[in-house]
């Protein structure tokens, strides 16, 4: 298949296809300057195509007219063509068997036949078109004179070794391209891919650059596709002079600088190596402090390597247009080999700015003897999850290893040790029997005390002997001597969980952090983890029950994870039997009501109001079986599995809509509950409360919402001395699957931002800013008086989204999302000055409610999930825009706000910027009459069809592209199409308008020209006689 693609409109489209149907394309050339294509093809015939009309021409070059009568066998497939710089209407020929054809088009015939015992890959001309090289599959180089047709005059293998014998030169790995390029004031350059030694095996990819007797080989991270020297004539009968080096990689595009000694490579400036280590998660974010990038590339400007070319990058034809929308925008990506990099993606643009090594701060060992998480293959240093909070520049990372890495941004170097935390995540309950045995008392409501600090430390939540304890080994070591850490984010303090007898890990499922309070908090299945990173100390560390308390729904037992280390899929039919009392007094965790008089409060053990369901009705609600809770298990950030959606069947009675849920009894019989979401901010903690306070909402994998309350110190001097404490304060709200993510929204339908700390160099040179005290910044919408006495709380899980009002906790409106599938992702983002929730489902539909409303507002079928890679990247962002990992190699970014639709056609750059065709070199009156040279070839003439003839229409299809005037045809139904078919109507129109006054302008200049030389000759014979002349 052959296209022709279209580079001078914004939107590169292919404008014509030619599909052969019986041959094979193996090479194909353009000559400068030329509207016919030479095109070789596996059976070893050459036909000719019109790029113009993409329409074979009747002229044809079969390989049995090409080769001798007397030769038998095939020469194989066309390796090589190329027209001879001396003469356009000679054509050079390579077959793979070594046979080389100098065919003249003219005459149709061959001037002259060369055979070689190896077989060829790749020629290249002199500028002189005396000479040709040709790289052959034993990797030697042979150079060849026309008037010499027996053999080559000189025979090169540049890295073969003479053998013992001194005679033969051991063969080495084929050459696959050669280019032979000639200057003015020193020896030509050979350049060619391959061709190393067979003894060498471990060698990487190389070009090799022979400059007279200098050899030197550059090696290539990644396998070389092609390669293309930049010379400064674009003639190829002309002195080449070449400049650079273009490498195609399979991963990578590398220019070489040949003007330099040693060869350096030019400093990239657009970003070839997003994939250069997987994309294991991403991040994105919009309307950016303007400060962020500028001090982003600078920090990352300082970690490049050295010994770049100190000239410009040498590839131009593009114009960047950054048009109306100019907010920073800015995409995190994290990485399967632990590094995260942070990307300038304002407007269209996406440039590298800083990258971030994350395994920098573990020790370089192996993991024998040590527990590793589950799933974590060959990475142990994978990105799981991120938190980014760009006005503090407070940054978080959550590995695959089960670690947690807090980090702080900093202009200074610094030489330090690097703190570490073990966190025992862990609900062990061997011993319990019954509820009754070891009860844990009820967490407190707004009346009763805080727990103490000791009682919620992480040591009590273990119950494992002293010895146990010790055993406990994390996965990885982190560096215990003093480290240096250049500018940018340094490590603060990394966190590792922690299990007893060897046992591995659950995986980090959740991940959040505050400036402010100085808190980051992380969860898993087996529960909930808040460490207080300013002090390094952990606050809080309890099972999923544990939160809980007497408020659980379900009166579930504490339940070792070790019991069920797999979960089994599936569902199950539960047979009508004996149903618990505890049913008729706490709900489903995933009923979707708190309306209608119905209980919501976690200090409430009854209902007041409602009709209780029998035994005989619970029994008809499809229920999941005692194996797999109803949450996705969020396995490796590599490769994250992503359950089926559940069908149910629902019935309502007194405007309750009952969904699917689980018995008391099968989930008793599982303890294990993912903390799926996490969110620090400042709102009503309990019921009834007056105040706000600092507080983190917790969402589990069964739809339940938690709170815990966070007591801090009040004095800025006290938060390092003064205990923080954090404890459960037994709020209970439910929704339908697992809780995806928060959202706080003020009395006015604004959104409330969490608090942060104003950014500040803790390792500056300037003591007052080093001592200076915390500045923070808390986001209030509404004044004093205007604000009232309630917040909206926004909670979006995988099957609907709920609306509560705090304190109250009454939940205002409900929307059920989807009922065939689950969420994807879900956020709360801001659109024109408006809060609204963003959601993407699993069967591919993108869908914006409005807030606090949960009123439909777009409900589109973008793509449907056909590869988990874009469920784990895909992110939502501010001002109206996404973004999701479309291949290993490719970032998406999708728009869904109608004024950048508006601006994006002027959003987009230009691939294609017209050059004026550089002049030829004179070559004189005597140079052009003894050159030998051809004469300029009428390929119009030669090719035609009208001399040629027509091509036969079984030997190629032709087919029209959309990005031609078919396509613009089949869009022309369309308002959209009709603009674009106008908008480039009117650039035509503008074009020629403006070429046919350059014309213009030059034919009244040569006419004036013209008349005034005329009127010259006229007056100097004017009075002369005619036999004066």
């Amino acid at each position: 298949m052959l296209h022709l693609w279209n580079l001078r409109q914004k939107r590169p489209a292919i404008l014509h296809s030619l599909k052969f149907n019986r041959e094979r394309i193996t090479f194909c050339h353009l000559p400068f300057q030329s509207k016919w294509l030479y095109v070789g093809t596996e059976r070893g015939n050459t036909h000719i195509v019109n790029i113009e009309s993409f329409i074979l021409s009747g002229y044809v070059i079969m390989w049995n007219k090409a080769i001798e009568l007397s030769t038998k066998t095939h020469p194989g497939p066309v390796v090589h063509l190329s027209d001879s710089p001396r003469d356009e209407g000679k054509l050079l020929i390579g077959y793979e068997n070594g046979t080389v054809v100098f065919w003249d088009l003219r005459s149709k015939r061959a001037d002259l036949r060369l055979y070689y015992d190896e077989a060829i890959h790749s020629i290249g001309w002199h500028n002189e078109g005396k000479q040709f090289m040709c790289s052959h599959s034993d990797g030697s180089l042979t150079l060849w004179n026309l008037k010499s047709q027996s053999r080559p005059f000189q025979i090169i293998v540049p890295h073969g070794k003479i053998q013992r014998d001194g005679k033969k030169v051991e063969s080495c790995k084929p050459i696959l391209k050669v280019e032979y390029k000639t200057c003015k004031n020193s020896e030509p350059f050979i350049i060619f891919s391959g061709g190393l030694s067979y003894d060498k095996p471990w060698r990487r990819p190389s070009l090799t650059i022979m400059h007279g007797k200098a050899i030197t080989v550059l090696e290539m991270d990644h396998p070389i596709v092609d390669f293309l020297t930049l010379c400064e004539t674009p003639y190829p009968n002309e002195v080449q002079e070449p400049y650079a080096v273009v490498v195609l990689l399979e991963k990578d595009l590398i220019v070489v600088d040949l003007t330099q000694s040693n060869f350096p490579i030019f400093e990239n400036p657009y970003p070839m190596d997003i994939h250069e280590s997987p994309v294991t998660c991403t991040d994105y974010f919009a309307d950016c402090p303007p400060d962020l990038i500028p001090v982003l590339y600078s920090i990352g400007a300082k970690h490049k390597k050295q010994g770049y070319s100190n000239k410009e990058w040498p590839i131009s034809g593009g114009a960047w247009n950054l048009g109306a929308q100019t907010y920073p925008e800015i995409i995190i990506t994290g990485h399967a080999d632990g590094t995260v990099k942070f990307w300038d993606a304002s407007a269209i643009t996406l440039q590298m700015l800083y990258k971030l090594k994350t395994s920098k701060v573990f020790e370089k060992q192996k993991l024998e003897g040590k527990p590793a998480p589950e799933n974590t293959e060959e990475d142990p240093f994978a990105i799981q999850l991120m938190y980014w909070c760009p006005e503090s520049r407070l940054f978080c990372v959550a590995g695959v290893s089960a670690y947690v890495i807090v980090y702080r941004f900093s202009k200074h170097e610094v030489n330090t040790e690097i703190s570490s935390l073990e966190v025992h995540l862990q609900s062990e309950a061997e011993d319990i029997i019954s509820p009754e045995a070891e009860m844990i008392p009820p967490f407190p409501n707004a009346s009763s005390p805080l727990p103490s600090l000791k009682d919620l430390s992480g040591s009590t939540n273990t119950v494992a002997s002293e010895g146990t304890m010790k055993d406990s080994i994390p996965c990885l070591s982190v560096k215990t001597r003093a480290v240096r850490m250049p500018p940018g984010y340094q490590a603060v303090l990394v966190i590792q969980l922690v299990c007893a007898d060897g046992d591995s890990p659950q995986q980090i499922t959740s991940l959040a952090a505050n400036s402010a309070y100085g808190l980051v908090a992380f969860g898993n299945c087996n529960g909930l983890a808040v460490v207080d990173f300013m002090q390094k100390t952990t606050l809080l560390s309890m099972g999923s029950l544990e939160l809980y308390g007497s408020s659980d729904p379900y009166q579930r037992q504490l339940r070792s994870p070790r019991r069920s280390k797999q979960f089994t899929a599936g569902l199950t039919e539960l047979s009508d039997g004996p149903v618990s009392l505890e049913l008729e007094r706490c709900k489903s965790p995933t009923t979707s009501d708190h309306i209608n008089g119905h209980c919501t409060s976690p200090t409430s053990q009854s209902c007041s109001s409602g009709k209780r369901m029998s035994s005989a009705d619970v029994s008809k609600i499809n229920r999941r079986g005692s194996g797999k809770p109803p949450f996705r298990k969020v396995q490796s950030a590599a490769c994250m599995e992503i359950s089926l959606p559940v069908t149910t069947e629902e019935t309502r009675e007194n405007s309750i809509s009952h969904s699917r849920s689980s018995s008391v009894s099968s989930i008793d019989k599982e303890s294990k509950e993912a903390i799926t979401a996490l969110y620090f901010t400042e709102s009503f903690s309990r019921k009834n409360d007056t105040t706000v306070s600092p507080c983190l909402w917790v969402g589990t994998g069964l739809g339940m919402v938690l709170t815990i309350s966070l007591n801090l110190p009040t004095a800025d001097e006290l938060r390092q001395t003064e205990p923080v404490v954090a404890s459960p304060s037994g709020t209970v709200l439910s929704l339908k699957g697992a809780v995806l993510t928060f959202g706080c929204l003020s009395c006015t339908g604004t959104l409330i931002h969490p608090p942060y700390e104003t950014w500040r160099d803790p390792n500056s040179t300037d003591e007052s800013e080093r001592t200076r005290k915390r500045k923070l910044v808390m986001h209030s919408p509404c004044s004093s008086q205007d604000m009232g006495d309630h917040q909206f709380a926004v909670v979006c899980s995988e099957k609907q989204a709920k609306v509560f009002s705090l304190p109250s906790q009454i939940c205002l409106y409900v929307h059920n999302i989807t009922d065939t599938s689950f969420l994807l992702r879900a956020d709360v983002v801001t659109m024109c000055n408006s809060a609204c929730l963003a959601c993407f489902s699993a069967h591919g539909h993108i869908m914006i409610l409005s807030l606090p409303s949960l009123r439909p507002l777009l409900d589109v079928h973008y793509l449907p999930v056909t590869d988990m890679r874009i469920a784990r990247t895909f992110r939502f962002t501010n001002e109206g825009q996404a973004l999701y990992l479309s291949s290993p190699t490719e970032v998406q970014r999708l728009n869904y706000s109608q004024e950048m639709f508006d601006n994006l056609q002027d959003m987009l750059g230009e691939l294609f910027i017209p050059v004026e065709t550089p002049e030829a070199q004179y070559r004189g009156f005597l140079k052009g009459l003894f050159g030998g040279t051809g004469g300029t070839l009428d390929r119009e003439e030669l090719f035609g069809e009208a001399t040629a003839g027509k091509a036969s229409r079984s030997l190629a299809q032709h087919i029209p592209g959309s990005g031609g005037v078919e396509g613009v045809k089949g869009a022309a139904g369309s308002a959209i199409g009709e603009l674009a078919r106008a908008r480039i109507a009117l650039d035509e129109r503008g074009q020629k308008l403006g070429e046919l006054d350059e014309r213009t302008a030059r034919m009244m200049a040569s006419a004036e020209a013209f008349s005034k030389h005329a009127h010259e000759v006229m007056l100097k014979y004017k009075d002369k006689k005619w036999y004066q002349f």
